[in-house]
């Protein structure tokens, strides 16, 4: 039996996150400069975003480039911002061709300008498609997101729209990047780092972590397989007892 045929179609996750991790150490392995790693994980994300397309997979949020990334050499970064021009470009026609729409959260405003408009316009040619929404994750940060969703709320409270009382976690959600999306039921990470990373920090409160040593750009869709199975096979509890499930 093939690996794709050991996932059970009833029992996947609504939405999947992923921290695409070890672009930089796959390039150093191959005596590359940090940039050769990033390019070819292109093909990585590719296969993941087919893969779980395919499955019906309804959310695939993709951990791109975080705040935190800014601090990275100026060279690699202006590379990484060309590389995402680029492949956004290439990947656009493709992700509405398969009927998947494409979205962004965090602070895209700090972008290039080209990148703006290269995400403007894939955004708005697949707004209408409705078989996957793809998640990019950029110039993102939780503490980030959280921040800005306290400040809306703040707001409110002081053009007495709101009573400080009446906030509730669903009005914090509601003011969150992925507003309307449901939380991520698994979160996958690549290169064996057992760290979330600043990564939807609200949003994973509940969400079962898949850690694997594979470096990102040798990520393919056997790989997303394996990380599924993994997630059916365990019992997720949200603070409750076994018992009081199989009642």
């Amino acid at each position: 039996m093939e690996l794709k045929e050991k996932v059970d179609i009833n029992n996947l996750p609504r939405h999947i996150a992923v921290i695409m991790d070890g672009n930089g150490r796959w390039a150093k392995q191959r005596g590359g400069l940090r940039i050769f790693g990033h390019k070819n994980a292109v093909t990585a994300v590719r296969e993941t975003v087919e893969a779980a397309a395919e499955l019906g997979v309804q959310y695939l949020t993709l951990y791109a480039f975080s705040t935190e990334n800014w601090s990275r050499p100026a060279s690699e970064v202006s590379a990484l911002m060309q590389l995402l021009v680029t492949t956004i470009r290439k990947e656009a026609a493709t992700l509405n061709k398969n009927n998947i729409r494409l979205q962004t959260i965090g602070d895209t405003q700090s972008l290039p300008a080209s990148c703006q408009q290269e995400l403007k316009e894939a955004i708005e040619m697949t707004s209408g498609n409705s078989r996957m929404t793809l998640v990019l994750a950029l110039s993102y940060s939780g503490r980030w997101e959280l921040t800005q969703a306290m400040r809306k709320l703040a707001t409110k409270v002081e053009q007495g729209e709101l009573k400080a009382a009446d906030i509730s976690e669903s009005m914090i959600a509601d003011s969150l990047g992925t507003a309307g999306m449901p939380d991520p039921e698994l979160l996958i990470r690549t290169s064996g780092e057992m760290r979330i990373s600043n990564f939807l920090l609200w949003q994973l409160a509940y969400t079962e972590l898949y850690i694997t040593e594979l470096l990102w750009p040798d990520f393919r869709k056997e790989h997303l397989y394996e990380a599924i199975i993994s997630y059916q096979r365990r019992e997720r509890r949200f603070g409750k007892t076994s018992e009081q499930l199989i009642k």
